[in-house]
């Protein structure tokens, strides 16, 4: 007797600055999810998030997948509610499993886990403590730290700590001291690259600090260093894989937004081309760094690799990884034997764990 296919609610867009990013992400999803192979298997009710955090029901989510953009208020229907999520666009009854492809704030930090934790309700992905702390850099490295991890040189500051002309001045002789140039500073709660600019004197410094505090009160400045950029992927929830290790070789100074979404402007070598003592190094770190933030489901974890030295630096984890075409995490462990919907599959399998 054939059974009901699965019901799973798709959510993307949101209240961040990689709505555009989601909504690419989702387009990937969504097709794999209604590929021929699980066509019998799902049913996909796809929601939409508008920038100021509206939920949108399934006809105004697909109009965004169409069109491939962020809807203004134009194109919604009208009058608009107020702000934020008002009531449900669909019945939560008639959907039996969430699938988030939100990146950023307000959908990869905990919030949303929250909410469906909280509607008793299975979801693809980490739970609210890994997708919090994987979200923040800042309670992230204080995270990776504390296991033990290998990460680059950095401090941690407030946007506040910006506000006092002789506290900034000696918060930059600080920096300087400690990290020296080029270093690298990031807003703590965002991702695909938003916010992050490369410095190489103090000028370059206050005004990238100055700009990653526009978009949030916490802040972080690495220290730069010149080495190889590699991703590993992790599936899995009680026990956790690792993909092939690839490698992120870019046709820019270093691989800031427009580089990493631009056509032609980065390529992959998937596998890397390291040692196999090296991939095997990888892909303990990942898993190791998966625990340290309590990660399950899906992880995309970046390294740094000296091959001179042989010195490999974890550098962060994103719990809830871009699904774009262009993305690695589903093109890791498309090299490694998972092709994309059976990948989509698993997650959902996982999630029901």
């Amino acid at each position: 007797m054939p059974t009901s296919p699965l019901r799973v609610g798709v959510v993307f867009g949101g209240a961040s600055g990689e709505h555009a990013v989601s909504i690419r992400s989702a387009l990937t999803v969504i097709q794999a999810l209604r590929a021929t192979e699980n066509q019998e298997r799902f049913e996909v009710i796809p929601l939409y998030i508008d920038r100021d955090g509206r939920w949108w029901e399934p006809t105004v989510a697909q109009r965004a997948l169409d069109q491939n953009r962020a809807l203004d208020a134009n194109d919604l229907p009208q009058p608009l509610p107020a702000p934020g999520l008002r009531h449900w666009p669909v019945d939560p009854d008639t959907v039996d499993l969430w699938y988030p492809v939100l990146h950023g704030p307000n959908g990869e930090d905990g919030t949303v886990q929250g909410l469906f934790t909280l509607m008793n309700k299975p979801f693809v992905g980490s739970g609210v403590l890994g997708s919090a702390v994987g979200m923040d850099k800042l309670a992230m490295k204080a995270a990776f730290a504390a296991a033990g991890l290998s990460q680059v040189p950095y401090v941690g500051l407030n946007a506040t700590d910006l506000e006092d002309p002789e506290q900034r001045e000696q918060l930059l002789t600080r920096l300087e001291q400690e990290l020296g140039y080029p270093c690298f500073v990031k807003p703590a709660n965002l991702g695909s690259s938003v916010g992050i600019t490369k410095a190489c004197n103090r000028d370059e410094l206050l005004a990238g600090l100055h700009q990653a505090a526009a978009l949030d009160p916490r802040l972080l400045v690495e220290q730069g260093v010149k080495a190889r950029e590699l991703e590993c992927a992790v599936l899995g929830r009680r026990h956790l894989r690792a993909s092939v290790v690839g490698e992120i070789r870019f046709d820019a100074d270093w691989y800031d937004y427009e580089t990493k979404y631009t056509e032609g402007r980065s390529h992959t070598l998937i596998p890397a081309p390291l040692p196999a003592s090296v991939s095997q190094q990888i892909q303990a770190m990942a898993i190791r760094a998966c625990h340290a933030v309590n990660a399950f489901g899906q992880a995309r974890v970046d390294v740094f690799y000296d091959e001179t030295s042989g010195q490999i630096w974890l550098n962060e984890i994103n719990t809830l990884p871009g699904f774009t075409s262009q993305s690695m995490y589903p093109t890791l462990w498309e090299a490694t034997g998972i092709p994309l919907p059976q990948l989509v599959a698993e997650l959902v399998d996982t999630a029901q764990e």
